[in-house]
C-alpha cells in the first residue's frame, strides 16, 4: 500500500499531525508512506521513522513568484515537475489533514483512488470537500486537533491510537545548546522557563507588558531563568520585554527547529499563545502553558497531560491578566 499524508503547514499544526505517521506505521507496517509538506516545515520531518519520504512543495514561493517577469514560467515548470512526482508514486490512499483548496489540490493530484478529508463543514475552506472521495465527521468526543486528525484514519481501520510525537534531534544541536547554555551560566539545577512572544497573528499575540510582569514574577518569586525566545522578525519584541525587568533575561539565539526542540527539553516550563514553539514542547511532554484569545484552547492547546490553556474571558489576548498566568504556571512548574 502507498499512502501520502497532506499536511503542508504550519509548523503547530504539523506537530499536531505527526501522529498520523506514527498510527499508520503502526498499523501497516510495509507500507510507503509519505508526507507532502510546506518547504519551510519539512525541518520537522526529517529523518523520521514512520516515513518512507518527505516530499517538500513550496506554494508560498508559487504565489509570490506568480505575477513576477518570468514567474508564471517558473511557477509553471516546478508544478509540472511537482505532480509528475506525485503521479509516479501510484499512490493508493492520501489523507488531507488541512481541509483546503490548495490541500485538496495536491491530493486530487495524488491520482489515490482513496482520499480521505473532512466534511465540508469541518474543512477550513468547504470546497477542499470536492477534491475528497471519503468524508469523515469526528464526533463531539474528538476536540482537540490532534483527536480530530486521528479520526480521519478509522476509514483504514486505525481506531483509538495512542498518540506518538516523533521530533528531530541531532549531534551538532545538542552541542550548539550545549556551548549556549555555557555561554550564558546555564546550570543542568537551574530553574529554566522559555516565553515566546511572537505568534503567527498580531491578534494571538499576549501584550509585551503582560510578557514582562509574569517574567518579573517567575524570577523573583519562582526562582527562575528566564529564556525569551523569538523567530523571524520577533527579536525587537523579546527585548522590548528585557527592558526593566529586575534580573536580567536571557535572549535565545537564532536557532533551527532542531535545537529549539534541544532548548526545549532542557526547560521546565513554556509560555506562549498560539504558536508553533508552544506545540513543539507540549509534543516534547514539557510542562506548557498556553495563552488563547482568538483561538480555541480546547481544540488547539497544548495537548497531553502536562499541558494547561488560559481561555480569555472576552476573546481577547489582553484580558489574560499575569497575576492568573503566574498562578497557573506555578501550579505546572516542577
Amino acid at each position: 500500500m502507498r499512502i501520502a499524508i497532506l499536511k503542508l503547514s504550519a509548523l503547530g499544526d504539523v506537530i499536531h499531525a505527526l501522529p498520523v505517521a506514527h498510527a499508520l506505521r503502526h498499523r501497516f507496517p510495509d507500507a510507503r508512506i509519505l508526507w507532502i509538506v510546506e518547504a519551510r516545515e519539512s525541518l520537522l520531518l526529517k529523518d523520521h521513522p514512520d516515513l518512507d519520504e518527505v516530499i517538500a512543495v513550496d506554494t508560498r514561493k508559487w504565489r509570490r513568484r506568480l505575477w513576477s517577469p518570468g514567474g508564471a514560467r517558473e511557477v509553471g515548470t516546478e508544478l509540472r515537475r511537482s505532480i509528475r512526482r506525485l503521479r509516479d508514486e501510484r499512490f493508493d490512499v492520501a489523507i488531507d489533514l488541512q481541509g483546503l483548496i490548495k490541500s485538496g489540490i495536491l491530493t486530487a493530484l495524488t491520482g489515490a483512488p482513496f482520499r480521505i478529508g473532512f466534511g465540508s463543514r469541518r474543512c477550513r475552506e468547504a470546497l477542499n470537500a470536492c477534491f475528497t472521495n471519503v468524508r469523515v465527521v469526528p464526533p463531539p468526543s474528538r476536540i482537540h486537533v490532534v483527536d480530530q486528525y486521528l479520526a480521519l484514519l478509522e476509514p483504514l481501520g486505525v481506531r483509538a491510537p495512542r498518540p506518538r510525537f516523533h521530533l528531530p534531534s541531532s549531534p551538532e544541536a545538542e552541542q550548539r545548546i550545549e556551548e549556549f547554555f555555557a555561554d550564558h551560566g546555564i546550570k543542568s539545577r537551574d530553574r529554566l522557563v522559555a516565553l515566546n512572544p511572537g505568534a503567527g497573528r498580531p491578534g494571538k499575540r499576549w501584550p509585551l507588558s503582560h510578557f514582562r510582569a509574569l517574567a518579573e514574577r517567575l524570577s523573583v518569586d519562582a526562582g527562575a531563568r528566564i529564556v525569551l525566545l523569538w523567530g523571524p522578525d520577533e527579536e525587537a519584541l523579546v527585548r522590548e520585554i528585557a527592558d526593566g525587568l529586575t534580573v536580567r533575561p536571557i535572549l535565545g539565539p537564532r536557532m533551527s527547529l532542531t535545537e529549539l526542540a534541544v532548548l526545549l527539553r532542557r526547560c521546565a516550563l513554556m509560555v506562549g499563545s498560539d504558536t508553533g514553539p508552544l506545540h513543539l514542547a507540549a509534543a516534547l511532554g514539557r510542562p506548557t502553558l498556553g495563552l488563547y484569545g482568538p483561538t480555541s484552547g480546547r481544540r488547539n492547546g497544548p495537548y497531553g497531560p502536562t499541558g494547561r490553556a488560559i481561555q480569555s474571558p472576552d476573546g481577547t489576548m489582553a484580558a489574560i491578566q499575569p497575576e492568573v498566568a503566574f498562578r497557573t504556571a506555578m501550579e505546572l512548574l516542577p
